[in-house]
């Protein structure tokens, strides 16, 4: 009887999406399921206990389907994002079904689980997609950028883990806040990144200048979406205004880079969250940031499927731990 290798599972249940995902020794990817949460039209995302009742409600049916994928697959771990970042009073209840599931799932197969962070998880599978070195002690820098987070990090890698401090973080909106709050003011789907993306590449060059604002390295979005929102009322484009939106995103991300690049003298940088996807956002700061050479040693992308919420990167984390 042929033995099958085992795995080690993933669960992550953010504000926006219920992510399963099972890996094999090597990290391959044997199983993954992400249902993103239901957002009514015309709405700015999901109140907590809303997102929660919706893993609540779906969790069930996925963990048979994952039953039944595994069947004759002996679980080696179980990992699961209990909550947002790795930091004291860090706190958000849509991770509890999540944790509850994991707990379960472990109990029942009579294994470890690995509590990490939904931030560690992005992280984790930002490295394993972009082929970045993260070397032991040669710390690095990281941008997550969602809609929750506009979190500019200095990281450093421990172990099977991170060492996390944080340097800058948006003033007052986060980036996927303004570009949804614009989006669904021009009657785009929550979350609006893929259609805004979408209609900005249907522009021409010819598009209106929005104003960016970083002041000591943090960004502000608030006076941007003003702005924004004038340029609609006014009538310009949709195309256009969503050119003009991507690029103003470009450019404060930009300027908040290079003051911590000049403020820590580290030049390597990791972009994840599911802002970090956009491919219009991605070229301007390349564009920005020299010549091939100097972009290949200075700036890592996600790969663009695992730059928005999943739980590969906590299933990859599970399987450092268990095997350390």
């Amino acid at each position: 009887m042929t033995v099958m290798p085992p795995v080690y599972v993933g669960i992550d249940t953010s504000n926006y999406t219920t992510s399963i995902c099972a890996i094999d020794e090597s990290g391959a990817v044997f199983y993954e399921d992400r249902r993103l949460l239901q957002v009514p039209k015309g709405k700015n995302g999901l109140q907590q206990s809303a997102a929660l009742f919706q893993h609540l409600t779906r969790l069930p049916d996925r963990l048979d389907v994952l039953q039944d994928v595994l069947s004759g697959r002996a679980i080696k771990a179980v990992g699961v994002s209990s909550k947002p970042r790795p930091r004291p009073g860090s706190y958000m209840p849509v991770f509890l079904p999540g944790l509850l599931a994991a707990k379960g799932i472990a109990a029942g197969a009579n294994v470890s689980v690995w509590e990490t962070t939904h931030q560690e998880g992005h992280i984790a599978a930002a490295e394993a997609s972009a082929y970045f070195d993260s070397e032991i002690e040669r710390p690095f820098l990281v941008y997550h950028l969602s809609g929750g987070t506009t979190d500019l990090l200095w990281v450093k890698k421990n172990g099977n883990g991170y060492t996390i401090r944080d340097l800058y973080s948006s003033l007052d909106l986060h980036v996927g806040q303004f570009i949804d709050r614009i989006g669904v003011a021009m009657g785009l789907s929550f979350p609006a990144g893929k259609e805004l993306e979408a209609l900005a590449t249907q522009s021409d060059n010819d598009f209106p200048s929005i104003p960016s604002s970083v002041k000591s390295g943090s960004p502000s979005f608030s006076g941007p979406l003003t702005a924004a929102l004038k340029l609609l009322d006014q009538g310009v484009p949709k195309e256009q205004l969503a050119a003009s939106i991507l690029r103003v995103v470009a450019t404060s991300l930009e300027k908040s880079i290079r003051y911590a690049m000049e403020q820590t003298g580290i030049e390597r940088i990791l972009f994840v969250g599911g802002v970090a996807s956009n491919q219009l956002v991605r070229q301007r700061l390349q564009m920005r940031f020299g010549d091939s050479e100097q972009r290949s040693q200075r700036l890592y992308f996600c790969d663009p499927y695992y730059a928005s919420d999943n739980a590969y990167g906590v299933a990859l984390i599970a399987r450092n731990c268990e095997e350390s």
